[in-house]
């Protein structure tokens, strides 16, 4: 299934996410769901920006939150000069059938600046969550 993905922007920053069910890694009797998202950095702006650390806000459908903090994405701290582009994959496990993520990439530019680049808010919906609307 292909969707449109879920975008934000933050300064010329952008940030597209495109999230994925992935039903032969879960195990609904033993609450695992697990997901995968594509993610996608734009840099449109005018600075060279590497990004340095990641947040990640996680929250089941029953309210259960996970604050996810790192260094980088995917073992990488990638620099994004004017125009320049970096996408990776990564997972998320929950143990309800759906949630949602959302987050922060802190990126800094060669004169010692910062901008916390907006991940947007992205829903993690699988098919066994009987209480999504259809």
């Amino acid at each position: 299934m292909t969707s449109l993905p879920y975008e934000a922007e933050t300064e010329g920053v952008f940030v597209r996410v495109r999230p994925t069910f992935l039903d032969d890694e879960s195990s609904p009797a033993e609450h695992r769901f697990m997901w995968a998202y594509r993610v996608e950095i734009e840099n449109r702006g005018p600075r060279t920006l590497q990004l340095v650390t990641r947040h990640w806000r996680i929250t089941d459908r029953e309210g259960r939150v996970q604050e996810v903090n790192g260094a980088g994405v995917v073992g990488q701290q990638p620099v994004l000069p004017p125009g320049g582009r970096f996408e990776y994959t990564s997972g998320a496990p929950l143990s309800a059938p759906s949630g949602l993520m959302q987050g922060i990439y802190r990126m800094t530019d060669e004169n010692g600046g910062y901008l916390d680049a907006r991940i947007p808010l992205f829903a993690l919906d699988s098919p066994y969550d009987q209480r999504a609307p259809s």
